[in-house]
């Protein structure tokens, strides 16, 4: 797949995943707030890989 159709698929994830965070965090649910961090880091991670390209 081309990377520039890769981008907002990457951007989309991450702006969910910070929405699925703050929601997390406002239940005080820590265990799943805890997952959408790694979730979050790994979809930044691989987001600055292909735009390094």
């Amino acid at each position: 797949m081309d990377t520039t159709r890769l981008k907002p698929i990457y951007l989309f994830g991450i702006v969910l995943n910070i929405g699925a965070l703050v929601y997390a965090l406002s239940t005080d649910a820590w265990l799943y707030a805890g997952a959408f961090v790694l979730i979050l880091v790994y979809l930044s991670f691989r987001l600055r890989m292909i735009a390094g390209n």
